[in-house]
C-alpha cells in the first residue's frame, strides 16, 4: 500500500512539470488511479506518455504495493 502524496512525488520526481492528481479506487491504497499533465507528454504517443507515469512508479509496481494502477495523460492547453 502506498500514500496519494508518496505517488504523486514519485511522479513529480520524474516529470518536475506535472500536475498529478491521485484517487484510490478501493480504499485500500493499492487500486489507484491517476490523472497526469505535463508538458512532457507533447509528440508522445498516448502509450509512451504512460510508459513515462509507469516508469516513475517502478519500483511500487514491482513490489505490488500499487496492484493496479489507470493511467489518463493529458497536455498542457
Amino acid at each position: 500500500m502506498v500514500q496519494p502524496e508518496q505517488v504523486r512525488d514519485a511522479i513529480c520526481r520524474a516529470l518536475p512539470d506535472a500536475q498529478v492528481e491521485v484517487e484510490d479506487l478501493t480504499g485500500g491504497g493499492d487500486h489507484l488511479q491517476v490523472r497526469v499533465l505535463s508538458a512532457a507528454f507533447k509528440g508522445l504517443a498516448r502509450v509512451q506518455q504512460h510508459q513515462l507515469v509507469y516508469g516513475a512508479l517502478r519500483n511500487e509496481l514491482a513490489t505490488e504495493a500499487i496492484h493496479a494502477l489507470a493511467v489518463q495523460t493529458s497536455i498542457p492547453a
